[in-house]
């Protein structure tokens, strides 16, 4: 597997990007539904990676710095047919890293509460993300859920 910068430029990353939105759309209203499109992820304050077999795109994820000190998972998403390959892990270990490289404090991020996010919810809580309250743009939502690992502690 290998993890890389993207530039979104990619038929199989927007493929990616498409069934992430069409699903978060499914699960979640839409004034519930946080996740970026193509345009919002070039924003300067997200970078977006890919993970590829080869030819074959196993996943993606993203990191937007909050401010100075702060970021936030974005945009993590596995392929239906590739899940439990350990690219999610990878992904996110990937962006962990990368957070702690750039001196945050602290990494957030906002999923759903419902049963289809059962496995990310696993996912996050095995990295050591625990469950908080909302930060940044987000409030109180009870279609989202917010969690958050201190990373100064573990340098």
């Amino acid at each position: 597997m290998k993890i890389e910068l993207d530039d979104l430029s990619r038929p199989a990353v927007h493929a990616l990007l498409n069934e992430h939105l069409r699903s978060m759309h499914e699960l979640s209203p839409p004034e519930s539904v946080h996740a970026l499109g193509l345009d919002k992820l070039r924003r300067p304050e997200i970078t977006f990676w890919s993970a590829w077999d080869g030819e074959v795109l196993l996943g993606c994820a993203a990191l937007k710095e909050l401010d100075p000190r702060h970021g936030e998972v974005k945009s993590m998403r596995t392929p239906v047919a590739r899940r439990r390959t350990g690219a999610g892990r990878a992904l996110l270990i990937h962006v962990i890293e990368t957070a702690r490289a750039r001196g945050y404090e602290r990494l957030s991020l906002e999923t759903g509460p419902l049963a289809g996010f059962e496995a990310a919810h696993r996912l996050y809580e095995s990295a050591g993300f625990t469950r908080s309250g909302p930060f940044g743009d987000y409030r109180d939502d009870p279609f989202s859920v917010y969690m958050t690992l201190p990373l100064l502690a573990s340098r």
